[in-house]
């Protein structure tokens, strides 16, 4: 019988080169290129992905299903849209007659849809040029949460300001700023941007404020 320990790493292992075969390859190097998913996410955590990465850690299979549904014979083909001399490069889950479709993980079933996810299928709406589209949460324990939306020209506007954004500060070598939001923990680069520091002087609201004379 297979120890645990062996097992353990056997399913690690397999997980790991599920990963590998369903991720966005993206040429660290190549900044004429800007992926949507670099484009709608923290532009700072994109910044780092590709400068000093640091490797995030999966929580189970359903956050690998849209890579996975990609994979299958009825998954969409990557298409670009050319900004200037940038291309955006994107990658809907399915394309079923006029609708995109998108695949999302989600720990419990969402009343919204994330903002990342909506900015993600409004652009791939526009850039293969579709009006409608959807997106499927799907939980841990397979329940399916679905949101249909029309394109909206003012979103795609803004995910193009992001990408040449992104595409500026990486060419300048510059950390994007700070974009706090309900991600942020789970972020693997937290500490990077959250920095608690031992043995600071401890001040009041009030001497913060100046309210107080100092001595």
């Amino acid at each position: 019988m297979m120890g645990d320990k062996d097992f353990r790493s056997v399913v690690k292992n397999a997980i790991e080169a599920i990963e590998g075969e369903i991720s966005i390859k993206i040429d660290a190097e190549d900044t004429k290129v800007i992926h949507l998913k670099e484009a709608v996410q923290c532009l700072r955590r994109s910044y780092y992905d590709r400068t000093d990465s640091l490797d995030v850690e999966r929580i189970g299979f359903n956050q690998m299903i849209s890579g996975l549904v990609q994979k299958l014979s009825y998954g969409s083909k990557s298409k670009d849209f050319a900004i200037g001399e940038i291309n955006l490069r994107s990658q809907a889950d399915i394309i079923a007659d006029d609708y995109v479709i998108l695949f999302r993980p989600a720990d419990s079933e969402p009343d919204t849809p994330k903002a990342g996810d909506l900015l993600f299928l409004n652009a791939c709406m526009w850039i293969y040029e579709k009006q409608e589209g959807m997106i499927v949460y799907v939980t841990g324990s397979e329940e399916e949460s679905m949101f249909a939306v029309t394109r909206d020209k003012k979103m795609f506007e803004e995910v193009i300001r992001r990408t040449r954004i992104l595409n500026d500060l990486l060419n300048e070598k510059k950390t994007p700023v700070l974009e706090p939001s309900t991600e942020c923990d789970r972020c693997q680069y937290y500490q990077r941007c959250y920095i608690t520091r031992k043995n600071a002087k401890q001040v009041t609201l009030a001497e913060m404020l100046g309210f107080t004379k100092k001595n």
